[in-house]
């Protein structure tokens, strides 16, 4: 199994509920984020294209991250997810430097945090929050390794792309297009 996310940006409104879900799920500290929304804004006017989409970490299957760590405490599990296992992170910031997706930050307590795909409700079977509560459902999650998983119908379906391709990381969030 190799969980993805993919998100439709012709559906992203930008609302952040994505964003405010995540701080709650998971206690994110207030000023910090895993996840956030961009807005990027191509042409001249009056020819202008808008693109929203919520940002996060990629969960890389070449994750630099995981590389760079000295502890150990940046590691893939099952299914391609990375996670930090705070207890083992001295706090270096190796792993931030190395992220094209700029998608860690430093937690107050001393530890580098992250997405983790709401690794505790996958476990319960549950959709990661930025998923369950997105107004405009354009935000899917699955198993690319299943051809009839609704995020692999999508990206044959959909023209789509990935983030910082040229970083060579196989990121798993997909983002049509």
């Amino acid at each position: 199994m190799r969980y993805a996310m993919v998100i439709d940006t012709k559906k992203c409104v930008g609302c952040s509920d994505c964003v405010v879900a995540c701080q709650t799920e998971n206690n994110v500290p207030i000023g910090y984020c895993r996840d956030w929304i961009t807005e990027r804004v191509e042409g001249t006017y009056p020819n202008l294209e808008l693109e929203l989409r919520s940002e996060r970490c990629n969960h890389c299957e070449n994750a630099p991250c995981v590389r760079c760590c000295p502890t150990g405490a940046s590691h893939i599990i099952d299914g391609g997810i990375v996670l930090v296992t705070p207890n083992e992170c001295i706090g270096c910031g190796a792993c931030i430097e190395s992220c094209p997706y700029d998608a860690r930050f430093q937690h107050p307590d001393g530890y580098v945090d992250k997405c983790t795909f709401c690794h505790h409700r996958l476990e319960k079977g549950q959709l990661p929050a930025c998923v369950s509560v997105c107004p405009t459902k354009c935000m899917y999650f699955g198993d690319l390794d299943n051809p009839n998983s609704e995020v692999s119908q999508l990206l044959k379906a959909r023209k789509h792309k990935t983030l910082a391709p040229e970083a060579g990381t196989k990121p798993h969030v997909y983002y049509l297009i």
